[in-house]
């Protein structure tokens, strides 16, 4: 997914706005398995996926617990990095090789200083992640977990194909062995 696409999701700015923030960008590529944001280190880089899939986890108990999952157009971000500039909980690790945009916080904030349309895509940006946050955390204490599987199904059946059963699970707030029971009654 090209820049322009990632970026208009969100918020459509001026071409001029545009080739502002693309110059600030690198593109680059990674392995499955590459960790592009680490637990317990500031992180000061966002990225956006240009190609591939990631998740974000968490530790509990010793076990990682997958809470959010990302593909092309979706935005990396550490936000107590972004935010407090202090260390994060999460680990975002890449589940297919992938290309990603990155841009530094510094170079962000700067150009949120100088250009409005770019202040206005990074409230935006922050709108719309807090929704889909508010929404995850509904669906999580609200629907059982059959739902929230037949939900995943419809909105984003890919995701299905290109990440482990256990990611799944925990992403779904369950074991694998219940996962395969609720895919068995699906079937």
């Amino acid at each position: 997914m090209d820049i322009k696409q990632i970026i208009n999701l969100r918020y459509a700015m001026p071409d001029a706005s545009l080739e502002r923030l693309r110059e600030c960008l690198s593109e680059v590529s990674y392995p499955k398995g590459f960790r592009v944001l680490e637990i317990n280190k500031v992180e000061k880089d966002i990225f956006f996926i240009k190609q591939g899939i990631v998740r974000a986890y968490t530790l509990v108990d010793g076990k990682e617990i997958t809470f959010w999952i990302g593909k092309e157009g979706a935005t990396l971000v550490s936000m107590k990095g972004y935010v407090c500039d202090e260390p994060g909980y999460e680990t975002m690790e890449l589940m297919e090789d992938s290309v990603l945009y990155v841009l530094e916080r510094k170079k962000l904030q700067a150009l949120f200083l100088e250009d409005l349309h770019i202040a206005n895509w990074g409230r935006r940006y922050a709108e719309m992640e807090m929704m889909a946050t508010e929404e995850r955390l509904i669906s999580m204490l609200s629907a059982i977990a059959s739902e929230r599987y037949r939900k995943l199904m419809e909105n984003e059946p890919d995701l299905l194909q290109r990440l482990p059963l256990g990611s799944i699970a925990t992403y779904l707030g369950i074991t694998q062995a219940s996962l395969s029971r609720i895919r068995a009654k699906v079937k």
